[in-house]
Formats: structure tokens, sequence, C-alpha cells
């Protein structure tokens, strides 16, 4: 039977594209930060990250002309941008000078299940067994990564702790983002979410001007990189598929992050992954495949 092609259907794969943008330029930024972190401070990194995102995000707002948000949108702004564009980057900066690669994914990949909870209990978007099932599976193949990866590194109280804490924040911050896109574009929320994290982070001002003076340029490249597109457009394409489905749902997209990671590494950085990372990797790619798949109700 042949089955019609809806408006729904162009707007689910718009919503998926975008997804898939958002988690490509998400995963690139792990080798960028890795570059960028022997020369910046975690603060001054976040710092220089923000701004170069704000500057692009002001220049598209003015372009299209669109202005300030509405003021039901400002809550959930104001949360999103302190927590997730502030704390977020800091804390995840921070928490991976202090533990090795493999700890971090593990603890920071908690997020995605308390996006997954906080959206079913505060969003009331329920708890779907197939959103569970598949989230499980994800996490699974996360732990699986995170210990291949791990390499017997020591991972300090404090470093595990920071991590627990990006994680925490990322999962706030989306679970307020989410409301605020009823109100408001996704450029909006994204790039007034980039300037209330880039006045958060202004403290670390005069350490960014420091080291930004003595950097070398690729590094200082690579800082601007991760504002223009893992922030600037990644942040937006998150947002605009967060507004066309549930917070559960896009929070479990992202545990495609991790395989891509491997990849990026092998492919940039020579990386080569053994077959316990490979495995997890795929653990990953299937649970999201799993928590995506459409039930009767359909969705994105």
């Amino acid at each position: 039977m042949t089955r019609t092609v809806t408006a729904r259907d162009h707007v689910d794969r718009r919503a998926l594209a975008a997804a898939g943008v958002t988690v490509l330029l998400w995963a690139s930024a792990f080798v960028a930060i890795r570059s960028a972190a022997r020369h910046f401070d975690p603060g001054a990194l976040a710092l220089g990250r923000l701004l170069a995102g704000s500057a692009v995000l002001g220049v598209i707002l003015l372009v299209r002309r669109e202005g300030p948000p509405p003021r039901a949108a400002l809550p959930g702004i104001l949360g999103s941008g302190i927590l997730w564009f502030g704390l977020y980057m800091v804390a995840l900066n921070w928490g991976e000078q202090e533990v090795d690669a493999g700890t971090a994914a593990m603890v920071v990949n908690i997020g995605p299940v308390l996006i997954a909870l906080l959206g079913g209990w505060l969003l009331k978007e329920g708890f779907p067994p197939r959103l569970m099932a598949g989230m499980a599976v994800s996490f699974a193949g996360a732990v699986v990564v995170g210990f291949s990866m791990s390499g017997g590194g020591h991972a300090s109280v404090a470093g595990v702790l920071l991590c627990l804490v990006a994680a925490v924040t990322y999962a706030a911050g989306v679970v307020c983002q989410k409301p605020a896109l009823r109100h408001a574009s996704a450029l909006q929320v994204t790039a007034y979410g980039c300037f209330v994290g880039t006045a958060a982070c202004l403290p670390f001002a005069g350490q960014l001007v420091s080291q930004a003076a003595t950097a070398p340029l690729p590094a200082t490249l690579n800082v601007v990189y991760l504002g223009v597109f893992p922030t600037a457009l990644a942040f937006t394409t998150w947002a605009y598929a967060l507004a066309r489905t549930t917070a559960g749902k896009m929070g479990a997209t992202t545990y495609v992050v991790p395989a891509l990671v491997v990849l990026m590494s092998w492919a940039v950085l020579g990386e080569v992954p053994g077959w316990f990372t490979l495995a997890g990797g795929v653990l990953c790619l299937a649970g999201v495949a799993v928590s995506r798949g459409r039930g009767r109700a359909g969705g994105v």
C-alpha cells in the first residue's frame, strides 16, 4: 500500500536533519576542545567560545530583523543561558582536565537520562517504553566506550563531580529551554541564551585576554570554530528540532555523539579505536535507533 507523504513528514525530516547537524558538530567540538584546552583555562575557553557564538548570532538576528523574544520566553532563556551555556561549558572544560576522557564520557552521558526523567516529570512528556529502552541501550554503549577509552587513567573525585555538574546543568538547561520555544523562535532562544551565558562568564575576561595573547594561532582558531559551529549553528539547529519533538527524544539523539567522536578521533587525530570501543559505539547508535523509532502515534 502506498503511503501519502504529508506536511508532517516534511517537518519531521527537517527536524531530524537539524538534529543530525547538531550531533555532528557537537562531536567535532570534543576534538577542538582537546587542542584548545592546552592553551586556555576552562573559564577562558568557555568565554571565548561564547563570545564568538554571540557575535555570529547577533549578526544573524540583525540580518533577519528578529527583535527581542517575548516576555513569556525569558524565564526559560535565562535558565538555559546560565545553566547550559554558562555553567555546563565551564564545568565540562574543567572536568576534562581532571579526569580521563573515558570517565568524562560516562559521567556526562548521565545527562540524556536526566533529560528524559525531568522531561517526563516537569514537562509532562511521559515515559514511553521505547524511549526508555533505547536510552538504556545507548547508555550501556556510552559506558563501554568510556571504559575502553579510559586506559586506566586516574580519575579525581573533583573531576568526577565537575562532570556530574556538567551533566545536571545540561539536563536542566534543556528542560528550561523547551518551554521557551513555545513563545520564541529557535534563533531567538539560542541567541539570547548565548548572550546570557556570555554575561555569566565575563569574570573570566582577564584570563581570556592574557591567554589569547600567548596562545598559538591554531588554538585561537579552535576557540573561534567552537563558537561559530558547535555553538551558534549547532545550538540553533538543536532548538529548531527540540521545538518539534520531546526533550527526552532529543536527549536520546545525543548518544550518537560518542560514536562520532570515536570516528573523528580516528580520522583527525589518528587514534585507532579498539574493537571494544567500536562495539560501544554500535550500541550507542542502536539505542538511538530504538528510541527514535515511531510508535503508533508517530512523531519526530
